[in-house]
């Protein structure tokens, strides 16, 4: 008999870590004509409420790109919290 070692997604580690799903609506200007806005949504696991990857993101945005940021929306959704999984009590059987 084998056994096969079975590793957790990297997503699913980074949720067990505290991380969630993030989502960022970004406003930016258009380069060329700087009355018209963009959109643009960015989603990620983030660690709420300093938002790590998401500030590391903007900076490169700001950084390397020419369309100047309007604002940004933040929705942050933790979907597996360790507080979530407990053990169970008991058994109840209907028939």
């Amino acid at each position: 008999m084998t056994v096969q070692s079975v590793s957790a997604s990297q997503d699913f580690v980074k949720q067990m870590a505290g991380y969630g799903l993030t989502t960022a609506h970004i406003l930016y200007r258009m380069p060329d004509h700087p009355v018209l806005l963009q959109t643009y949504l960015w989603q990620h696991y983030d660690l709420c409420p300093d938002f790590p990857e998401l500030n590391k993101f903007l900076e490169f945005w700001r950084r390397e790109l020419d369309g100047p940021v309007h604002s940004v929306t933040v929705a942050h959704s933790r979907l597996i919290r360790p507080a979530e999984l407990r053990p169970v009590g008991g058994m109840f059987r209907l028939n």
